[in-house]
């Protein structure tokens, strides 16, 4: 009988014949020297890649799936052939690179990200996703000999903002180079690899649920640790334990529903519960305190929670859940560190290590602390003293001798590096990380803990879905290390149980395609094949893919509501007349009952929207609703004919947008001041001169309020509508089914006929929707080009790239047309290095909130220029994109452009980013993003002599200091 650790003898005949079939081959070879058996499913997947097959490895996070790539690296260098390994962010690139320089060679591994080149040619070379999708539009040279490609974290293509690039590179690749791509558990895998095969040829699927290291869900009650679920069961066992008790979620721990209902009622008041019985099928409660990480007993407890005099524990709830230095030292004493506690704020990331060391937490011992000190003094040396305490290196430093870290996308790459290497040889014990860190990077834990199952995405707090709860999780348990691992999420008041249940026990998720022609992807596309062809090549995407799978569906959908729809025409069948045709008349009485309410709201609307518009600098408004009543004076206009928001300046001295939202009427001036050149709504000052200017102006017409002016006055067309809803009544009235005695009988019956009718008409408008949607986006994306001139007709029709559209070609990236246009208008043109590289800024960079204040000077004539020309470009190019059903493009942000100035003229760091409230390492992070634009408009065909040279030039400036120290070393 076969076990867990023990295989059938059938099973070890099948291996053995195997490892037989095997002998002699590449895959024997690689196998031999590896450290360890593999899993059936790296077996199967490795053999399919020997046997020049695509494969698609669908496994859970810390499975193993790289070794599936790593098998096609070394086929490439054993036969003479090139490998691309592809990841999406730079951090899993500079750390795969490191990883097979090491097996492999320096000589024989490159590194391509964008700002970093490393031994391009050589037969193995790791980058991003985009580099390799650059490479392809640019037929680069690099291409040739290429065999395999490995795209790692290939789920990655549902991502809204970049995932249309792995299917870009997909469709793309020559069709004799293999992909082997690895994800992580979708629940449509097969769909996925059935698109693969249709587009790449023979694709293997290989699906794996098993983890190597089973995985225990526990919620934190203060300090205490209580499993989720009613049973001990563990990662791979959830769907099973829900099938036994006829759910769709195990049972979920009965005390943690008491407590969420007993904290409802008394909110903010501690309870205690105790609870009854014992024995593991009653355990309610697990006490790690005497257990080491991998759950052994090492006190007297067994699992059922109770000690050896059979005394159960307590769950003891607080409104006030543990602080962070609590939640630490709870897992420490419980053994469950190495810990990442995944919050989602990097500002509360780096307070929880402050927090952690202020509460005197130490977890490193004197001789971990002497290695860390000398690890981390290495890795620093060459950091400039002037730069380590706006970099705050001291505190980093100190945190990380105590073995604690915080780990996101703000801190300087080569601070984050140090940190990744430290928590994997186990000298740093808990870190704090926001969700960047679950993207692949080999940094696994004993234990992951959730503070919130909510985050922000951009726009709202969105709880986290099941997939991103799985692949955070995924983290915890080190393969080779631990027997087990644990999750972990804080409680607190209004904590739903079921919920977290419900994330705990969905182990994978739909992957959804975000796939949509781009500007530079269209243009690039006709150039190399013509409009006609490239119609058919976007068909093939995988969201053209998935949109036509629905689509069967929906018509199964359509034939079932038919059948009911004649159902229901029957019931309302009237022996006096056509009731259809007197339904059809009381729902057009109704619409127009209703629609006259709407009409004037609408035009209300539009009014208060043309009065907001109209406003201008030096306008004096009263806001008579909402939080913000009172006396404003606008310092920014906005003409904005969908959603003017001037910025205002209230008596409170509180600069904020003006939204029509909170008018419910139109407003108009009752005075009007002068705001003077370069006013700054961010300095006191400014805003306590302009605002004692309002005061007097005010007090000169005291007793004026605002009133409507003939301008706004709004026309009330209910006396039309009123005619015609009076008209309907009549015809109602003598139509001859009003006379019927089954009349309501009737109606109800045609309610439910149109309700469903509408329904199903719905769903035959998706169907129409679906069908070759992503080929009629690129056609209006083509219109926009044509319009534009970027794309022209040669002499036998075709469309073709102009001169200006061959310049597109080269630029890639969100604002890539914008960008083209401004080259097109030569705003460019007249730059310095230094301009050159603060004006790239407003093309890349995206505060993460809304710009406040008024436009600010720039620091140049030329720099001036250019930003008024850009921005009046992006004005008509938004224009263009919504009249041809376009995403838009994002406006320029100039956040960036005055600190990329200074540092570009040779300031430090410290004075470069003074009165901003930019990270180091965000600056760093987006100077590297401004040298890979720069990079691609050295390269732009047909610009002015001199302008590449000033790129380089513009390049050089940037790349100083902190922006290049830390680059990957070979």
């Amino acid at each position: 009988m076969a076990t867990p650790d023990m295989p059938s003898p059938s099973e070890r005949y099948l291996a053995a014949k195997e490892r037989t079939r095997d002998r002699g081959t590449d895959f024997a070879d690689f196998t031999s020297g590896l450290s360890f058996e593999l899993d059936p499913f790296q077996n199967t997947a490795c053999r399919a890649v020997q046997a020049g097959r695509g494969v698609l490895v669908a496994a859970p996070t810390g499975a193993g799936k790289t070794i599936v790539g790593e098998f096609a690296v070394y086929l490439a260098l054993q036969r003479g052939h090139k490998a691309f390994y592809t990841t999406p962010i730079k951090a899993l690139s500079n750390q795969k690179y490191q990883e097979l320089a090491a097996k492999y060679g320096t000589s024989n591994v490159g590194l391509l990200t964008g700002d970093t080149s490393i031994n391009s040619e050589a037969p193995v070379v790791v980058m991003t996703t985009e580099v390799l999708r650059n490479m392809l539009y640019a037929d680069s040279n690099t291409l040739a000999g290429l065999a395999y490609v490995v795209m790692d974290e290939v789920h990655y293509l549902a991502d809204r903002f970049r995932g249309a690039v792995w299917e870009e590179v997909i469709i793309h690749l020559p069709s004799e180079v293999s992909v082997i791509s690895l994800s992580a558990t979708v629940s449509n895998a097969e769909e996925f690899g059935a698109w693969l095969g249709t587009v790449r040829g023979d694709t293997a699927v290989v699906v794996s649920e098993h983890r190597p290291v089973p995985l225990w869900q526990h919620v934190m009650v203060r300090q205490d640790l209580v499993d989720l679920f009613v049973e001990n069961v563990a990662f791979d066992k959830v769907a099973e334990a829900a099938g036994k008790s006829g759910h769709k979620t195990p049972a979920i721990n009965p005390e943690l529903l008491k407590l969420a209902r007993t904290e409802s009622v008394t909110t903010g008041r501690g309870s205690s519960y105790g609870r009854r019985g014992g024995g593991a099928r009653g355990r309610r409660y697990q006490d790690f305190s005497a257990q080491d990480g991998a759950g052994q007993n090492r006190g007297g407890q067994d699992r059922g929670g109770q000690d050896r005099g059979g005394h159960a524990h307590e769950i003891r709830s607080s409104a006030r859940a543990a602080s962070r230095p609590q939640v630490i030292r709870a897992l420490e004493r419980q053994d469950l560190l190495p810990a990442i506690t995944f919050i989602f704020s990097r500002a509360a990331c780096d307070a929880a290590v402050q927090q952690c060391a202020a509460a005197g937490l130490w977890l490193t011992t004197e001789a971990e602390r002497e290695e860390i000190a000398r690890r981390v003094d290495t890795a620093c040396a060459e950091l400039p003293d002037a730069d380590r305490d706006i970099l705050g290196f001291w505190g980093w430093r100190d945190g990380l001798l105590r073995g604690l870290a915080a780990h996101h996308a703000g801190m300087l790459p080569s601070f984050k590096e140090v940190v990744e290497d430290l928590f994997v040889h186990g000298l740093v014990r808990a870190v704090f990380a926001t969700e960047t860190l679950a993207l692949g990077i080999n940094m696994p834990a004993r234990t992951v803990v959730l503070e919130k199952l909510e985050k922000f995405n951009g726009e709202a707090h969105v709880g986290i879905t099941a997939g991103e709860y799985t692949q955070l999780t995924g983290r915890a348990g080190r393969r080779g290390i631990d027997v087990e691992g644990h999750a972990v999420v804080l409680w607190k008041p209004g904590t739903d149980p079921a919920a977290v249940g419900g994330l705990a026990s969905k182990r994978s998720y739909p992957l959804n395609s975000s796939f949509r022609p781009t500007y530079n992807m269209s243009i690039n596309l006709v150039a190399q094949f013509g409009r006609a062809r490239t119609r058919q090549i976007l068909e093939s995407s995988f969201a053209q893919f998935q949109a036509d799978r629905s689509v069967v569906d929906l018509a199964r959908q359509v034939r079932s509501r038919e059948e009911s729809l004649a159902g229901y025409e029957k019931s309302m069948t009237c022996h006096l007349g056509d009731f259809n045709e007197y339904a059809k008349l009381r729902r057009e009485l109704s619409d127009h009952e209703s629609g006259a309410s709407k009409t004037k709201a609408k035009q209300r609307r539009e009014a208060v929207l043309d009065s907001v518009a109209s406003l201008r600098a030096g306008d004096v408004i009263m806001v008579t609703e909402g939080r913000n009543q009172g006396y404003a004076v606008v310092v920014q206009a906005d003409s904005s004919s969908r959603q003017p928001r001037p910025g205002v300046v209230g008596m409170d001295r509180e600069y904020r947008r003006l939204g029509a939202q909170e008018l419910s009427n139109p407003v108009e001036p009752v005075a009007r001041v002068r705001v003077p050149k370069g006013f700054n709504a961010k300095v006191p000052k400014d805003k306590r001169h302009l605002l004692a200017a309002v005061q007097d102006k005010l007090e000169n017409i005291a007793g004026l309020r605002p009133h409507r002016s003939a301008a706004f006055a709004y026309q009330d067309s209910t006396a039309v509508e009123d005619e015609a809803i009076a008209a309907l009544r009549r015809k109602l009235r003598a139509h001859p089914c009003h006379g019927c005695s089954e009349r309501e009988d009737h109606a109800r019956w045609s309610e439910r006929w149109w309700k469903l009718r509408r329904e199903t008409d719905g769903i035959v408008r998706a169907i129409q929707a679906r069908t070759n949607t992503i080929a009629r986006t690129f056609d209006r994306v083509i219109d926009l080009l044509a319009g534009y001139g970027f794309v022209v007709a040669n002499g036998s029709g075709e469309l073709r790239p102009s001169d200006d559209g061959q310049r597109l070609r080269r630029v890639y990236g969100e604002k890539d047309l914008l960008i083209a246009l401004a080259l097109r208008q030569g705003s460019f043109a007249d730059l310095d290095a230094a301009e050159l590289a603060s004006f790239t800024t407003a093309l890349v960079y995206q505060s993460k909130r809304d710009a406040e204040g008024a436009r600010p000077r720039m620091p140049s004539v030329g720099l001036e220029q250019a930003v008024e020309d850009v921005v009046v470009l992006w004005a008509k190019l938004q224009d263009a994109e919504e009249s041809h059903k376009l995403p838009l493009t994002s406006e320029p942000e100039l956040g960036l452009m005055w600190p990329m100035y200074k540092w570009a003229k040779g300031r430090s760091l410290q004075e470069s980013l003074n009165g901003t409230e930019l990270a180091a390492g965000d600056f760093v992070r987006w100077s590297k993003q401004v040298i890979d634009l720069l990079g691609q408009l050295s390269q732009v065909p047909a610009l002015p002599a001199g302008f590449a040279k000033t790129c380089h030039s513009a390049m050089d400036l940037v790349r100083r200091g902190v922006v290049a120290y830390g680059a990957v070393v070979a």
